[in-house]
């Protein structure tokens, strides 16, 4: 039987007005997937000691999700990039929301220095591009509150090996960064073909995606 995916998104944060992650979340909140699973959004708050908690309880609230995908922004980028790994690291450029500023300190003391994701990444972009978005599989996912995010999540998957999720980045609207920017309605239906690759496909594609740098 079809489930539901938990599809999150962040509260705007660093002074911006909006956060695409949010706003492209909520515009699939509701839409039924291809393979039937229903897109459940969640808005969580960029903060480190709050986020990870909030989607532990959704995740936890009802029947497990087929698919627990996070959605941050990552404003100087210009692909909507899925990440690769998480890093057992913080180091905040800037404060969260909430005026925390962690430097330099492991996620979780003896855990794993990163863990490595198990959705097909690759396809997931395969996905993403086959809609005409610029698309990435990406190697780092920062060291503030999406990467911790990540982290916890996937320390979280490591202990229920039933459930898959990840983390994918977005970049900014075009009216937000001029030529750079992708457009909400590309976003919204390049993650909905990410969503679908990632539900339909255990195995990755055999594609190129690493880099050189």
């Amino acid at each position: 039987m079809p489930g539901t995916v938990l599809l999150t998104g962040f509260e705007p944060f660093g002074g911006d007005p909006i956060n695409p992650s949010w706003e492209v979340a909520r515009q699939l909140d509701g839409c039924v997937l291809a393979g039937g699973q229903r897109v459940q959004a969640l808005q969580l708050p960029c903060v480190f000691s709050t986020a990870w908690p909030m989607l532990r309880q959704a995740i936890e609230a009802g029947p497990a999700p087929s698919l627990v995908m996070a959605l941050g922004l990552a404003a100087s980028r210009t692909e909507l990039c899925v990440e690769r790994v998480a890093l057992n690291w913080v180091d905040a450029r800037i404060p969260d929301n909430a005026g925390e500023q962690p430097l330099d300190q492991p996620i979780l003391p003896g855990a794993p220095l990163a863990w490595r994701s198990r959705l097909p990444v690759k396809a997931m972009v395969q996905a993403m591009q086959a809609v005409g978005a610029p698309a990435a599989v990406s190697y780092t996912a920062g060291t503030f509150v999406c990467n911790q995010l990540l982290f916890l999540l996937s320390d979280y998957l490591e202990q229920h090996p039933g459930l898959r999720g990840g983390f994918m980045h977005v970049p900014p609207f075009a009216h937000q960064a001029g030529q750079g920017g992708v457009p909400l309605g590309q976003q919204t239906r390049a993650v909905q073909a990410a969503l679908e690759a990632a539900l339909a496909q255990q195995h990755d594609a055999a594609l190129v995606g690493g880099t050189l740098d």
